[in-house]
Order: structure tokens, then C-alpha cells, then sequence
């Protein structure tokens, strides 16, 4: 059913709760799973950066530790799979939900697998929720995981 599943990682263990379902949906299946973290920008733009200004070095220096990071990371959850040649990463650059809804669009994606952290209240009110934000902007369906051990509004 599924040929390219985008499950989003941020690190967190949180994260990482979805991948026993990712393992439901490929089991038996050529379907391919591609891990994908997203590198938000360092530093604001240069229009943005009112009374304080890096040096474009500087910038390119913290973005360039941030994707080796991010993608140490994936490689070491890519080892801890068993999804073997069918698997692979990406690190992506840009604001997370959108720059993950246009990478499902322009790739073929089939569904997104992703978990949510479960705040409510105030919390997502001030913060927004990433899950949602994808859910919304997405041209795919999306499977949103609910964190163990987060509580629904109710």
C-alpha cells in the first residue's frame, strides 16, 4: 500500500516512540522508509537580524555542526532498524512543518508517520504544535503517534 514513508525525527526519544509502528507498516511490504530531520536556521535573516549581525562564517560554521549532528543521529537510528536497504535519511533545512510537508509533496511521499508530544492549553496555544502544523499543510495522510504518557484534553 505504502511506497515512501517520511518519518520525521527531532532527537528526542519522544520522537522515536513511532518507530515500532513505522516497523507494522513495512513489515512485508518494498516499501521504502526515509528518516528525515529538519535543521532550522541558525540565525535570522539578515533583514531580521536587527542590532546584532554574525558573520556569514560564523552562520555557516553553527548550521554546518547542526546538519552533522543531525545526521549522526539519523545514521545511528538507521543502525538500531531492521529495515536494512530500505531505508535511508535526509536532513533537511527550514522551518520544520512546512519544510516537511513540501519535501512529502515534491517526493512521492505516501503517508508521514510522526509523534505528537500531546500539550494542550496554553502550552500549544503559545508554541503551536509541529504534528498539527503538519497535518495541515501536508498533501499526504499522516499518522500522528501519541507520545506514552501524554494525556489527551479532557
Amino acid at each position: 500500500m505504502y511506497q515512501n514513508i517520511l518519518v520525521p525525527l527531532d532527537g528526542s526519544k519522544l520522537a522515536e516512540c513511532v518507530l515500532p509502528h513505522v516497523e507494522v507498516l513495512v513489515r512485508g511490504s518494498e516499501a521504502k522508509v526515509i528518516f528525515a530531520r529538519v535543521v532550522e536556521p541558525c540565525c535570522p535573516t539578515a533583514e531580521d537580524a536587527g542590532d546584532y549581525d554574525l558573520p556569514d562564517e560564523v552562520v555557516r560554521r553553527i548550521e554546518s555542526k547542526n546538519r552533522g549532528k543531525a545526521e549522526g543521529y539519523l545514521n545511528s537510528v538507521m543502525a538500531a532498524t531492521t529495515y536494512g536497504a530500505k531505508a535511508e535519511s535526509v536532513v533537511l533545512n527550514g522551518a520544520v512543518a512546512e519544510t516537511l510537508a513540501d519535501y512529502a509533496a515534491k517526493n512521492k511521499i505516501d503517508v508521514i508517520v510522526m509523534a505528537t508530544h500531546g500539550d494542550s492549553g496554553l502550552s500549544r496555544w503559545v508554541w503551536g504544535s509541529v504534528a498539527d502544523r503538519v497535518l495541515r499543510s501536508a498533501s499526504v495522510p499522516v499518522l500522528i503517534v501519541r507520545a506514552p504518557g501524554s494525556v489527551p484534553d479532557g
